[in-house]
């Protein structure tokens, strides 16, 4: 097609496109575009045609089938947090974003089925307060809930700090809506607790990233509210100290374990240099430290106090931990899950890194960070590795910090793009995950067709193929070509 075809056939399809959504629901104007072209991290910058913002599953399905006809490729996007570049264009300019933002309503809250059916707009921090108003709770949570969007969750198969008790967004979902390639809308938002019909199609679109459907509305399950919590900051020598922990918590609390985080002694140096008014819960800083949280409901919330109590008694005689502290008031034990979720932006204001979300099998997770860590840095020189999250569930991010004085931008796509693929070839031969909550996206779009199971890929390109012929959806992302 030559250039002049090609502009005659943008600017219809702009025409069109306004014409279906109207000036709220579409627009084309660069200075109104060019905000959601970069993503959260600022590593990745596209173009695109327009932003199209509909504000109902029917309006995203006419969209999209006036973008098959007009062979316009589609990146959904929803509250643009993601940490692997899948919400963000590449640079031809030939795609449009789809915000889901505007599609933003709870649908319906049932407070004695215990879920609720909401649109993909809504930001987690919404969805919270909704049920809590309810005296019910969603039991997933992450640093950028104030952002995240329940589509965008869904989509990714986000993780966050309850997936040792809870599991990832995919344990939450029950019910699902979705718009596919050619327009079609997947319905599937009714629960049932029993159903044989064939496959599960929600759970094939759950962690999909937006290249097999656009994720338009969601039932998900909610829990009874908590009646209290008890929030323990913990000194140790070393994470292997804190997996001889985490066993004693989990022996000792089963079930009102409710997470457990690690994060060394450099994450929380930058956490305080970064955040002003912020205070080591601790007298003296340790090698590594533990973050737990014992939770209760009306029947059990008098026992969670004494019980903590008594798991750090235990847990100081046999040496495993070396200080720890209980937070004496509500606010203090959200100041302490404060420096956790203040790790990322502490890091970006230090300098450029390599960040990598990655997992093994939960019992060589703390061998797994002792060989990396020193690994890294004796391979890199003048680098600085540090591990932090989700221990209980096999989850660390694992990020690799600049040599003081690198050129931001350079230093990425020369040492850092040596550091990744050295990273990710540790944790393939340690039998872990490339990706274990962040998603796929762009950024490790090649890393996934170099190490990925042959099998797996050829099953994925299958299923891509099958449902999305023209490869429209989010083209670039998530599955890696032959």
């Amino acid at each position: 097609m030559c250039h002049r075809a090609r502009m005659i056939q943008k600017s219809e399809f702009i025409e069109q496109a306004s014409k279906l959504l109207g000036s709220r629901g579409f627009t084309s104007d660069p200075d109104l575009v060019s905000p959601w072209l970069t993503d959260w991290r600022g590593r990745y910058t596209g173009a695109a045609i327009g932003l199209g913002s509909p504000a109902s599953t029917d309006e995203v399905s006419a969209l999209v089938k006036l973008c098959s006809q007009h062979e316009v490729a589609i990146v959904p996007q929803g509250g643009n947090s993601g940490m692997s570049g899948g919400a963000t264009p590449d640079n031809t300019g030939t795609a449009i974003v789809i915000s889901l933002r505007r599609m933003n309503t709870i649908r319906a809250l049932d407070k004695d089925e215990m879920t609720a059916t909401c649109d993909a707009g809504v930001i987690l921090q919404n969805l919270h307060e909704a049920a809590e108003a309810e005296r019910l709770r969603f039991p997933l949570t992450l640093g950028g809930k104030g952002s995240a969007t329940i589509g965008g969750l869904i989509s990714t198969n986000a993780g966050g700090t309850q997936v040792l008790r809870h599991g990832t967004m995919r344990a939450q979902v029950i019910g699902l809506e979705a718009v596919l390639p050619d327009g079609q809308i997947f319905d599937s938002l009714t629960p049932l607790k029993k159903d044989n019909r064939g496959f599960d199609l929600k759970q094939l679109l759950i962690g999909s990233e937006g290249t097999l459907g656009i994720v338009t509305a969601a039932t998900l399950r909610l829990l009874p509210e908590i009646a209290g919590r008890t929030v323990i900051w913990a000194g140790l020598p070393s994470i292997t100290h804190a997996r001889q922990l985490l066993l004693h918590s989990q022996k000792m609390a089963g079930d009102r374990l409710e997470g457990f985080e690690v994060l060394p002694a450099h994450c929380l140096s930058a956490v305080l240099d970064h955040l002003p008014d912020a205070r080591a819960p601790l007298g003296e800083p340790y090698p590594w430290n533990a973050l737990i949280e014992l939770v209760g409901d009306a029947d059990t919330i008098d026992s969670v106090a004494p019980l903590a109590e008594a798991m750090l008694e235990k847990a100081f005689e046999a040496g495993t931990i070396q200080d720890a502290t209980i937070a004496a008031s509500e606010s203090q034990a959200e100041a302490f899950w404060q420096l956790r979720d203040s790790i990322s932006p502490a890091e970006r204001a230090i300098g450029p890194a390599m960040q990598h979300d990655i997992s093994v099998p939960v019992d060589r997770m703390a061998q797994f960070v002792e060989a990396a860590v020193p690994a890294v840095e004796e391979r890199f020189p003048n680098s600085i590795a540090v591990a932090f999250g989700h221990l209980g569930d096999g989850n660390v991010h694992f990020h690799v910090l600049a040599p003081k004085d690198t050129v931001p931008g350079e230093w990425e796509m020369g040492d850092g793009k040596k550091i990744s693929g050295f990273v990710h070839d540790l944790v393939t031969e340690w039998d872990g995950s490339i990706s274990a909550e962040h998603g796929i996206g762009q950024m490790k779009v090649d890393e996934l067709g170099r190490l990925g199971d042959p099998t797996a890929l050829s099953i994925m390109r299958s299923v891509k193929q099958a449902l999305d012929p023209k490869g429209l959806f989010n083209p670039g992302k998530l599955v890696p070509p032959e």
